[in-house]
């Protein structure tokens, strides 16, 4: 196996690891979540959740730049950053750019209010963050969609 197919195989199964996660807290944990009867219950239950999976895909998403560079490196692929053919490579670095900055940035300065905010008004913090999930899960579903059928030779323009 040559580096560019390890490469490939595993920013494949990192991405089934970081959008497969982000699929289940959005549709199974913040649902079960939000119906908890107290704000405890929820905030608990998501936090237990969220900390077990914050810490896997603290290595899963930043596997998925390495390697996404090591093939855009590899494979000469710069060239497709800018060809609106390609439009699902830009979507992919920006897909990771934003978990990026959200998981190493945003999530540990806004962690403490989101517990207050939590506390204070249950249903409409967790109806946010249900909303931000729902958000981020279906751009991530369009740009696998668009990954896929691009690198099958489906020209969308």
């Amino acid at each position: 196996m040559d580096d560019v197919t390890l490469a490939r195989a595993l920013h494949v199964l990192a991405v089934i690891h970081w959008i497969g996660g982000l699929a289940f807290v959005t549709l199974i944990i913040l649902p079960l979540a939000r119906s908890r009867r107290t704000a405890e219950e929820g905030l608990a239950l998501f936090e237990s959740v969220e900390r077990r999976f914050s810490a896997q895909v603290r290595i899963s998403i930043p596997l998925v730049g390495v390697t996404g560079i090591w093939m855009a490196y590899r494979l000469d692929l710069w060239d497709r950053f800018i060809d609106p053919n390609f439009w699902w490579m830009g979507a992919m670095l920006g897909l990771w750019l934003v978990f990026m900055l959200m998981l190493f940035v945003i999530e540990p300065l806004a962690h403490t209010k989101f517990e207050n905010s939590a506390r204070r008004d249950p249903a409409a913090t967790f109806g946010r963050m249900s909303r931000l999930h729902e958000f981020l899960l279906l751009l991530a579903a369009i740009t696998a969609f668009g990954v896929v059928a691009g690198a099958h030779g489906f020209n969308f323009f």
